[in-house]
C-alpha cells in the first residue's frame, strides 16, 4: 500500500485543486515497474498514477523525469503524461501524474506513433547532451554537452558504464580493451547527424496506448542524441510494429545501413542491463564486440 505521509500529502494537494473530491477512496497497485512502486489512486471526481521510492536512494530522480516529460511536452510532437506533483513526504519522494491509459486501439496507431517520433527527432538541441544528468533506470545517466555524437557517445554513455561493470567484476580487462579499440572506430561507424532530442530509454514497456487511442509516452531519460540510440532501443526485446518503421523512415529517412547498426546502437542499453541484471547480457555485449572488432 502507499504509505500514509504520501496520502496525506496528496490529500493535502487535492484539498487545493479539487475541493469535495478530495479523499481518496480507492487504490490499486499497477504491475511493470521494477524500480518503484506504483498505483493508481481514485478519488470521488478522477483518477491518478502515482509512483514513489526511498527519496535517499535514489535522489532527484523523480525531478529528473518530471523535467524529461515537460521537455518532451513542450514540443508539441507526442503525448506525455501531465505531471500534478513532484514531492517529498518523509522519508519517501513521489511523483503524480495524470492517468492515461484506457483508450484502446486505434487502427492507425503505429503509423502515428512512427511520424509523432520522427517529429520529436527533428527538434535539435545545438549540441549533444542537456543541461542537467538524470538517469536511465535506477542508473545515473551524465549528459555533459559535447560537439560530437562519438564523443559524447564514448564520454558520457559507454565509458561509464564500462568502468562500473569492471568494478563490480561483471566485465574483464580483455572486454575493457575491445571498448578501447571499438572507442577508436565510432567516428568511422556512424554516420554524422545533427543533435536530436531522444527518448532515451524507448523499449516497448516505456509506452502506452493514452486516451486518445495514440502512443503516450512514459519514464523518459531524454538528451540531445544520434537518433538512431532511439530506433536501436525500439529493436530490443521484440521490437516494435513494422508499421511504426515504414511510417518514421518516410517522415524523416535513416541514414543508409541503419539497420546494421542496430547491434552497435544497442550497445548503451546492452550495458545498462549488464550494471542492473548482469547475467546473459555480459554475453550479449561480448557477442557485439566480437562483430565489429
Amino acid at each position: 500500500m502507499i504509505p500514509p505521509v504520501i496520502t496525506e500529502s496528496v490529500e493535502h494537494w487535492l484539498s487545493k485543486v479539487q475541493p469535495g473530491h478530495h479523499k481518496i477512496i480507492s487504490v490499486s497497485p499497477v504491475s511493470g515497474g521494477s524500480i518503484n512502486r506504483t498505483f493508481t489512486i481514485r478519488t470521488t471526481s478522477a483518477g491518478y498514477f502515482i509512483k514513489f521510492n526511498d527519496a535517499r536512494r535514489y535522489p532527484g530522480m523523480f525531478e529528473a523525469e518530471s523535467r524529461g516529460l515537460a521537455i518532451i511536452r513542450k514540443t508539441a510532437c507526442i503525448e506525455v503524461p501531465d505531471v500534478f506533483l513532484c514531492a517529498q513526504a518523509g522519508t519517501f519522494s513521489f511523483l503524480l501524474m495524470e492517468e492515461e491509459t484506457g483508450g484502446g486501439n486505434h487502427s492507425h496507431f503505429w503509423e502515428d506513433f512512427g511520424r509523432r517520433l520522427a517529429c520529436l527527432h527533428r527538434v535539435n538541441g545545438g549540441y549533444f547532451g542537456l543541461d542537467h544528468d538524470n538517469y536511465i533506470g535506477s542508473l545515473n545517466q551524465q549528459n555533459n554537452p559535447c560537439d560530437q555524437w562519438t564523443d559524447f557517445l564514448a564520454a558520457q554513455r559507454l565509458q561509464p558504464m564500462v568502468a562500473m561493470a569492471r568494478r563490480s567484476g561483471l566485465l574483464n580487462s580483455h572486454d575493457c580493451n575491445s571498448f578501447d579499440r571499438l572507442l577508436q572506430r565510432l567516428k568511422d561507424l556512424i554516420p554524422s547527424e545533427s543533435p536530436s532530442l531522444l527518448h532515451g530509454d524507448l523499449w516497448n514497456g516505456n509506452f502506452i496506448r493514452g486516451k486518445n487511442g495514440y502512443v503516450c509516452l512514459i519514464d523518459p531519460a531524454v538528451y540531445y542524441g544520434h537518433r538512431e540510440m532511439d530506433i536501436a532501443m525500439t529493436r530490443l526485446f521484440g521490437g516494435f510494429d513494422s508499421r511504426f518503421y515504414a511510417a518514421y523512415n518516410e517522415a524523416f529517412p535513416l541514414a543508409y545501413g541503419w539497420e546494421e547498426r542496430i547491434s552497435l546502437n544497442q550497445l548503451f542499453p546492452m550495458l545498462v542491463h549488464v550494471n542492473l541484471f548482469g547475467g546473459g547480457y555480459v554475453s550479449d555485449v561480448r557477442q557485439v564486440l566480437r562483430q565489429y572488432l
